[in-house]
Protein backbone atom coordinates (compact mmCIF):
# COMPACT_ATOMS: atom_id res chain seq x y z
CA UNK A 1 0.00 0.00 0.00
CA UNK A 2 1.29 3.47 -0.84
CA UNK A 3 2.37 5.72 1.98
CA UNK A 4 0.74 9.10 2.58
CA UNK A 5 2.26 11.85 0.50
CA UNK A 6 3.50 14.11 3.28
CA UNK A 7 5.56 11.81 5.45
CA UNK A 8 7.62 14.77 6.63
CA UNK A 9 4.52 16.19 8.34
CA UNK A 10 4.10 13.18 10.63
CA UNK A 11 4.41 14.37 14.24
CA UNK A 12 3.39 13.64 17.79
CA UNK A 13 -0.05 14.05 19.27
CA UNK A 14 0.91 17.45 20.71
CA UNK A 15 2.21 18.60 17.32
CA UNK A 16 -1.15 17.78 15.74
CA UNK A 17 -2.91 19.48 18.64
CA UNK A 18 -0.91 22.66 18.05
CA UNK A 19 -1.80 22.57 14.34
CA UNK A 20 -5.48 22.05 15.21
CA UNK A 21 -5.38 24.94 17.65
CA UNK A 22 -3.89 27.15 14.96
CA UNK A 23 -6.63 26.15 12.50
CA UNK A 24 -9.37 26.82 15.02
CA UNK A 25 -7.85 30.19 15.87
CA UNK A 26 -7.78 31.21 12.20
CA UNK A 27 -11.36 30.02 11.71
CA UNK A 28 -12.57 31.94 14.75
CA UNK A 29 -10.67 35.08 13.72
CA UNK A 30 -12.09 35.12 10.18
CA UNK A 31 -15.62 34.28 11.33
CA UNK A 32 -15.66 36.96 14.03
CA UNK A 33 -14.16 39.54 11.67
CA UNK A 34 -16.78 38.92 9.00
CA UNK A 35 -19.51 38.92 11.65
CA UNK A 36 -18.36 42.35 12.84
CA UNK A 37 -18.41 43.61 9.25
CA UNK A 38 -21.93 42.24 8.79
CA UNK A 39 -22.98 43.84 12.09
CA UNK A 40 -21.75 47.25 10.90
CA UNK A 41 -23.69 47.01 7.64
CA UNK A 42 -27.03 46.70 9.42
CA UNK A 43 -29.20 48.29 6.73
CA UNK A 44 -27.81 46.12 3.94
CA UNK A 45 -27.97 42.98 6.09
CA UNK A 46 -31.61 43.36 7.07
CA UNK A 47 -32.68 44.58 3.65
CA UNK A 48 -31.66 41.10 2.48
CA UNK A 49 -33.04 39.23 5.47
CA UNK A 50 -36.42 40.99 5.49
CA UNK A 51 -36.84 41.09 1.70
CA UNK A 52 -39.27 38.11 1.58
CA UNK A 53 -41.73 40.23 3.60
CA UNK A 54 -42.01 42.80 0.83
CA UNK A 55 -44.68 42.52 -1.84
CA UNK A 56 -42.14 43.24 -4.61
CA UNK A 57 -39.71 40.45 -3.70
CA UNK A 58 -37.98 38.93 -6.73
CA UNK A 59 -39.81 35.60 -6.40
CA UNK A 60 -43.20 37.29 -6.38
CA UNK A 61 -42.29 39.35 -9.46
CA UNK A 62 -41.17 36.25 -11.36
CA UNK A 63 -44.42 34.45 -10.46
CA UNK A 64 -46.49 37.48 -11.33
CA UNK A 65 -48.19 37.69 -7.93
CA UNK A 66 -48.62 40.73 -5.70
CA UNK A 67 -49.19 39.61 -2.12
CA UNK A 68 -49.76 41.98 0.74
CA UNK A 69 -46.72 43.11 2.65
CA UNK A 70 -46.15 41.10 5.82
CA UNK A 71 -45.64 43.44 8.76
CA UNK A 72 -43.41 42.53 11.69
CA UNK A 73 -43.40 43.75 15.25
CA UNK A 74 -41.06 43.62 18.23
CA UNK A 75 -42.33 42.85 21.72
CA UNK A 76 -39.08 42.59 23.70
CA UNK A 77 -36.80 45.34 24.95
CA UNK A 78 -33.55 43.65 23.87
CA UNK A 79 -34.89 41.46 21.07
CA UNK A 80 -33.87 43.66 18.14
CA UNK A 81 -30.30 44.07 19.38
CA UNK A 82 -29.91 40.34 20.10
CA UNK A 83 -31.42 39.43 16.72
CA UNK A 84 -29.01 41.87 15.09
CA UNK A 85 -26.05 40.12 16.76
CA UNK A 86 -27.31 36.63 15.95
CA UNK A 87 -28.04 37.48 12.32
CA UNK A 88 -24.61 39.12 11.91
CA UNK A 89 -22.92 36.02 13.29
CA UNK A 90 -24.92 33.78 10.96
CA UNK A 91 -23.94 35.97 7.99
CA UNK A 92 -20.30 35.94 9.07
CA UNK A 93 -20.31 32.17 9.43
CA UNK A 94 -21.94 31.76 6.02
CA UNK A 95 -19.42 34.07 4.35
CA UNK A 96 -16.46 32.38 6.06
CA UNK A 97 -17.64 28.83 5.37
CA UNK A 98 -15.36 28.36 2.30
CA UNK A 99 -12.36 29.37 4.42
CA UNK A 100 -13.51 27.07 7.24
CA UNK A 101 -13.71 24.12 4.87
CA UNK A 102 -10.28 25.03 3.45
CA UNK A 103 -8.71 25.04 6.92
CA UNK A 104 -10.30 21.71 7.80
CA UNK A 105 -9.00 20.20 4.57
CA UNK A 106 -5.49 21.59 5.21
CA UNK A 107 -5.53 19.95 8.65
CA UNK A 108 -6.58 16.47 7.51
CA UNK A 109 -4.93 16.34 4.07
CA UNK A 110 -1.37 15.46 5.26
CA UNK A 111 -2.70 12.14 6.56
CA UNK A 112 -4.51 11.20 3.34
CA UNK A 113 -3.27 9.21 0.37
CA UNK A 114 -3.23 10.90 -3.02
CA UNK A 115 -6.42 9.19 -4.23
CA UNK A 116 -8.10 9.96 -0.90
CA UNK A 117 -7.25 13.64 -1.35
CA UNK A 118 -9.02 13.68 -4.71
CA UNK A 119 -12.16 12.15 -3.19
CA UNK A 120 -11.92 14.54 -0.22
CA UNK A 121 -11.83 17.56 -2.54
CA UNK A 122 -14.90 16.29 -4.41
CA UNK A 123 -16.68 15.51 -1.16
CA UNK A 124 -15.97 18.83 0.55
CA UNK A 125 -16.76 20.81 -2.59
CA UNK A 126 -19.97 18.89 -3.21
CA UNK A 127 -21.13 19.25 0.41
CA UNK A 128 -20.56 23.02 0.34
CA UNK A 129 -22.25 23.53 -3.03
CA UNK A 130 -25.28 21.43 -2.11
CA UNK A 131 -25.67 23.21 1.25
CA UNK A 132 -25.59 26.60 -0.46
CA UNK A 133 -28.10 25.43 -3.08
CA UNK A 134 -30.44 24.27 -0.33
CA UNK A 135 -30.08 27.57 1.50
CA UNK A 136 -30.66 29.58 -1.69
CA UNK A 137 -33.71 27.51 -2.62
CA UNK A 138 -35.20 28.09 0.79
CA UNK A 139 -34.54 31.86 0.69
CA UNK A 140 -35.82 32.44 -2.84
CA UNK A 141 -38.64 29.89 -3.07
CA UNK A 142 -39.72 27.95 0.00
CA UNK A 143 -39.50 30.61 2.70
CA UNK A 144 -41.15 33.45 0.70
CA UNK A 145 -44.10 31.24 -0.19
CA UNK A 146 -44.37 30.18 3.44
CA UNK A 147 -44.32 33.79 4.63
CA UNK A 148 -46.82 34.83 1.97
CA UNK A 149 -49.23 32.03 2.83
CA UNK A 150 -49.00 32.06 6.61
CA UNK A 151 -48.51 35.80 7.00
CA UNK A 152 -51.68 36.61 5.07
CA UNK A 153 -53.79 33.62 6.10
CA UNK A 154 -56.82 34.54 8.19
CA UNK A 155 -59.60 32.49 9.65
CA UNK A 156 -61.65 35.70 9.90
CA UNK A 157 -61.28 39.31 8.76
CA UNK A 158 -61.75 40.31 12.37
CA UNK A 159 -58.52 38.58 13.36
CA UNK A 160 -55.34 40.46 12.43
CA UNK A 161 -51.97 38.75 12.01
CA UNK A 162 -49.24 40.18 14.26
CA UNK A 163 -45.98 38.41 13.46
CA UNK A 164 -42.98 39.05 15.68
CA UNK A 165 -39.47 39.66 14.40
CA UNK A 166 -38.21 36.86 16.64
CA UNK A 167 -40.63 34.36 15.11
CA UNK A 168 -39.67 35.46 11.58
CA UNK A 169 -35.91 35.16 12.19
CA UNK A 170 -36.16 31.83 14.00
CA UNK A 171 -38.20 30.37 11.15
CA UNK A 172 -35.83 31.71 8.49
CA UNK A 173 -32.65 30.47 10.17
CA UNK A 174 -34.15 27.10 11.04
CA UNK A 175 -35.47 26.49 7.52
CA UNK A 176 -32.16 27.58 5.97
CA UNK A 177 -30.28 25.11 8.14
CA UNK A 178 -32.73 22.29 7.56
CA UNK A 179 -32.86 22.71 3.79
CA UNK A 180 -29.08 22.98 3.63
CA UNK A 181 -28.75 19.67 5.48
CA UNK A 182 -31.51 18.01 3.45
CA UNK A 183 -29.71 18.90 0.23
CA UNK A 184 -26.78 16.76 1.37
CA UNK A 185 -28.84 13.67 0.48
CA UNK A 186 -27.17 13.17 -2.94
CA UNK A 187 -23.70 13.46 -1.37
CA UNK A 188 -24.62 10.94 1.33
CA UNK A 189 -25.97 8.51 -1.26
CA UNK A 190 -22.81 8.99 -3.38
CA UNK A 191 -20.62 8.05 -0.41
CA UNK A 192 -22.73 4.98 0.39
CA UNK A 193 -22.63 3.93 -3.26
CA UNK A 194 -18.84 4.32 -3.34
CA UNK A 195 -18.65 2.02 -0.31
CA UNK A 196 -20.94 -0.49 -2.01
CA UNK A 197 -23.61 -0.21 0.68
CA UNK A 198 -26.48 0.82 -1.62
CA UNK A 199 -27.33 0.64 -5.31
CA UNK A 200 -29.91 2.18 -7.61
CA UNK A 201 -32.01 -1.00 -7.71
CA UNK A 202 -32.35 -0.90 -3.92
CA UNK A 203 -33.43 2.76 -3.99
CA UNK A 204 -35.95 2.13 -6.78
CA UNK A 205 -37.40 -0.89 -4.98
CA UNK A 206 -37.97 1.14 -1.80
CA UNK A 207 -39.14 4.34 -3.51
CA UNK A 208 -42.62 4.13 -1.97
CA UNK A 209 -41.16 3.62 1.48
CA UNK A 210 -38.87 6.60 0.90
CA UNK A 211 -41.82 8.82 -0.04
CA UNK A 212 -43.56 7.95 3.23
CA UNK A 213 -40.37 8.70 5.18
CA UNK A 214 -39.98 12.00 3.28
CA UNK A 215 -43.52 13.04 4.24
CA UNK A 216 -42.91 12.14 7.88
CA UNK A 217 -39.58 14.00 7.93
CA UNK A 218 -41.18 17.04 6.26
CA UNK A 219 -43.93 17.08 8.87
CA UNK A 220 -41.28 17.09 11.59
CA UNK A 221 -39.03 19.82 10.17
CA UNK A 222 -41.76 22.21 8.95
CA UNK A 223 -42.33 25.18 11.28
CA UNK A 224 -46.11 24.77 11.07
CA UNK A 225 -48.45 21.86 10.64
CA UNK A 226 -50.31 23.05 7.54
CA UNK A 227 -50.39 21.03 4.34
CA UNK A 228 -49.02 23.89 2.21
CA UNK A 229 -45.73 24.17 4.10
CA UNK A 230 -45.49 20.38 4.22
CA UNK A 231 -45.80 20.11 0.45
CA UNK A 232 -43.22 22.80 -0.40
CA UNK A 233 -40.70 21.06 1.86
CA UNK A 234 -41.47 17.49 0.78
CA UNK A 235 -41.35 18.16 -2.97
CA UNK A 236 -37.66 19.21 -3.13
CA UNK A 237 -36.67 16.29 -0.92
CA UNK A 238 -38.45 13.86 -3.23
CA UNK A 239 -36.69 15.42 -6.24
CA UNK A 240 -33.36 15.01 -4.44
CA UNK A 241 -34.15 11.34 -3.88
CA UNK A 242 -34.76 10.84 -7.60
CA UNK A 243 -31.51 12.65 -8.43
CA UNK A 244 -29.72 10.49 -5.86
CA UNK A 245 -30.88 7.37 -7.70
CA UNK A 246 -29.17 8.61 -10.86
CA UNK A 247 -26.00 9.51 -8.94
CA UNK A 248 -25.89 6.13 -7.21
CA UNK A 249 -26.33 4.32 -10.54
CA UNK A 250 -23.46 6.24 -12.08
CA UNK A 251 -21.23 5.71 -9.04
CA UNK A 252 -21.99 2.00 -9.09
CA UNK A 253 -21.00 1.75 -12.76
CA UNK A 254 -17.73 3.57 -12.11
CA UNK A 255 -16.95 1.34 -9.14
CA UNK A 256 -17.59 -1.84 -11.14
CA UNK A 257 -15.47 -0.51 -14.01
CA UNK A 258 -12.59 0.23 -11.65
CA UNK A 259 -12.87 -3.24 -10.11
CA UNK A 260 -12.72 -4.85 -13.57
CA UNK A 261 -9.63 -2.82 -14.46
CA UNK A 262 -7.96 -3.85 -11.20
CA UNK A 263 -8.70 -7.53 -11.91
CA UNK A 264 -7.26 -7.21 -15.42
CA UNK A 265 -4.06 -5.64 -14.04
CA UNK A 266 -3.74 -8.45 -11.52
CA UNK A 267 -4.15 -11.10 -14.23
CA UNK A 268 -1.49 -9.40 -16.39
CA UNK A 269 0.98 -9.43 -13.50
CA UNK A 270 0.43 -13.16 -12.97
CA UNK A 271 1.10 -14.14 -16.60
CA UNK A 272 4.95 -14.08 -16.53
CA UNK A 273 5.08 -16.30 -13.46
CA UNK A 274 2.78 -18.85 -15.07
CA UNK A 275 4.88 -18.85 -18.28
CA UNK A 276 8.06 -19.43 -16.31
CA UNK A 277 6.53 -22.40 -14.54
CA UNK A 278 5.48 -23.91 -17.87
CA UNK A 279 9.05 -23.62 -19.22
CA UNK A 280 10.46 -25.45 -16.18
CA UNK A 281 7.98 -28.24 -16.67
Amino acid sequence: MAEPVDNQNVGTFWDHLDVLRGCLFKIALVTVSLSVVAFCFKDLLFSIVLAPCESDFVTYRLLGIHPDRVGLMNIGLTEQFMIHMKTAFYAGFLLSSPYILYQIFCFVSPGLYENERKYAVKLVGGVYVMFMIGTALNYFAIFPMTVNFLGNYKVSEEVANMLTLQSYMDTLLMMNLVMGIVFELPMLCWILAKLGLINDKFMKAYRRHAIVIILIASAIITPTGDAFTLSIVALPIWMLYEISILIVGRAQQNRLRNDDESDDDTDDEDLPEESAIEKVD
